[in-house]
């Protein structure tokens, strides 16, 4: 399919409300022109022998977006540019396989913020694919999306990571002063970079209400003691917040099912996924 199909289709589609655009190829760029698209769910094909691979895709205009899912990113596309999207909501998975993001004037490369001059005050729920997982990208990534209310972490953990939980009162983050009620954090093994990551939320999400830990390991007592002690719970900085950790097994978040389900304000959260509670 080609760019100039694509928009014709959409041009052609005037209450069309969900896109799913999987395992592309043939075509290098997609370019996004819609009034009323509230949900798009992309990937690139996985099979790198493809002739023309799918590049970029470019959110132009899209006045009604509230949710954009890269499905697979270490696929790519490498490159997403979202021009004009101010209602977006949802954004995730980003993965530094989307070597550059730009969100308005703010570019990111490689998952390290460059410019960060654009805030987008509606989105509420960010997910991100950190290795490390690494502090200062994720901040970098916090600070474009100041109410941001929930935030979703699939760690890939790596030894030689060093993450230092500072905070500069004098320079504070908005969503952790006002908004970031959720943290969510896979693939948590409690080693010192897990530790100092998290931690870091802990000390100073000021209105948490809840985090969560999907554990590598069998959360026994002596070890979620040990836990508790090194990320200093009881030093946080929303005493009303509660923590959970839970055994489960390696998670990417990568394929999501929920493109087209508009009415899940959270497409991420499996209380409200019926093919997980089987409602």
């Amino acid at each position: 399919m080609s760019e100039d199909i694509l928009q014709s289709l959409l041009s052609g589609c005037p209450v069309l409300e969900s896109l799913l655009l999987d395992c592309n190829s043939g075509i290098g760029r997609l370019c996004i022109v819609s009034k009323t698209l509230r949900s798009i769910g992309f990937s690139a094909h996985r099979d790198n022998q493809t002739t023309v691979k799918f590049q970029e895709l470019v959110i132009e205009d899209a006045p009604q977006l509230e949710r954009l899912l890269p499905l697979d990113p270490r696929y790519g596309p490498p490159t997403v540019r979202v021009m004009q999207a101010p209602r977006l909501q949802v954004l995730g998975l980003l993965s530094d396989g989307i070597s550059r993001l730009e969100l308005g004037n703010s570019v990111f490369q490689e998952m390290s913020a460059i410019s960060s001059t654009t805030s987008m005050p509606m989105v509420k729920v960010l997910v991100l694919d950190s290795s490390g997982p690494n502090l200062d990208s994720v901040v970098g990534f916090i600070k474009c999306f100041p109410c941001l209310e929930k935030l979703y972490i699939i760690s890939r953990p790596q030894k030689d990571v060093r993450n230092v939980p500072r905070y500069d009162s004098l320079d504070p983050v908005e969503c952790l002063e006002r908004h970031l009620k959720t943290v969510v954090i896979k693939n948590y093994y409690g080693k010192r970079p897990d530790v100092d990551f998290a931690k870091f939320f802990v000390l100073n999400a000021k209105v948490l209400k809840k985090m969560e830990f999907g554990a590598l390991n069998n959360c026994n007592d002596k070890w979620l003691a040990n836990q508790r002690r090194r990320l200093q719970l009881d030093s946080r900085a929303s005493q009303g917040a509660q923590f959970k950790f839970r055994s489960a097994d390696w998670s990417t978040f990568t394929g999501n099912k929920h493109t087209h389900d508009l009415w899940m304000s959270d497409p991420f959260d499996k209380s409200l996924c019926r093919c997980c509670t089987g409602i």
